[in-house]
């Protein structure tokens, strides 16, 4: 895999299909999982993501038992496996088996370096939905960048320019779990750079982001929010939890 990280790139080639043999592993796990697909619950699954993606029709409680059984009966794969099988798993059709692959990044997770920084762009950026992007950007992003510090700011300045609103979305929430880690400056930097913006799920990723900040930090919060030109979707969702709490000040 070709990866280069700089202060403005990340390259790195993506295999096709035909260029990944499936491993025994994943066959053995496909097959496990078709043999619970059921067509009256994918149809209706289908339906709620906009029929973007075909699906097996696992519902999430299932899908969670099935790969704790999964696991339990074959293990993991190795460390070294762990790209190429996730990458596999996006090849995939059905949507079932991109949750899976988040599951396998889920596991090993604190072994996640810098080095994967690339793969995650890739997921982020390829059958893009805000299930996928937000669990990637709060959980794997957020916690490698957490654990390497040193390598945020050479992807989120790459991250925060890009067309693709899905990455810009992605620097938005990554820090959503940091609390008092949370960088203030970069978060309304971020934010000021999105305000202007028309996107549906950018408008909303800046309001979530910074509700969450203001379980933190709410001063400081309301004091951007009044100041800043945000969109009334933004401006709403970013109040919301100061207004239920009654810690809203009237200045």
């Amino acid at each position: 895999m070709d990866r280069e990280i700089t202060g403005r790139a990340i390259a790195y080639s993506v295999p096709s299909a035909n260029q990944l043999a499936m491993f025994p592993y994943l066959q053995t796990l496909e097959t496990f999982y078709a043999q619970q697909a059921d067509p009256a619950q994918a149809t209706p699954m289908k339906q709620y993501m906009r029929n973007q993606f075909e699906f097996l029709g696992i519902k999430s409680p299932v899908q969670k038992a099935l790969f704790k059984q999964f696991v339990t009966e074959h293990g993991l794969p190795d460390l070294s496996q762990l790209e190429s099988i996730v990458r596999e798993l996006w090849l995939m059709p059905e949507r079932e088996y991109q949750y899976v692959a988040l599951a396998f990044l889920g596991k090993f997770q604190k072994r996640l370096t810098p080095d994967y920084l690339p793969l995650l762009e890739y997921l982020i950026t390829t059958k893009s939905w805000w299930d996928m992007v937000d669990s990637i950007a709060s959980h794997n992003v957020g916690s490698l960048l957490k654990q390497h510090p040193s390598s945020r700011e050479a992807v989120i300045n790459q991250w925060r320019h890009q067309e693709d609103f899905w990455l810009r979305r992605t620097t938005l929430l990554f820090q959503l779990g940091y609390k008092t880690d949370t960088d203030e400056r970069l978060l309304f930097a971020l934010v000021e750079e999105n305000q202007e913006s028309q996107e549906f799920f950018i408008q909303k990723a800046i309001g979530w982001a910074l509700r969450e900040y203001s379980k933190t930090a709410p001063e400081a919060v309301q004091s951007f929010v009044s100041r800043t030109a945000l969109a009334a979707l933004s401006k709403r969702e970013a109040l919301k939890w100061l207004k239920a709490k009654g810690k809203l000040s009237s200045g």
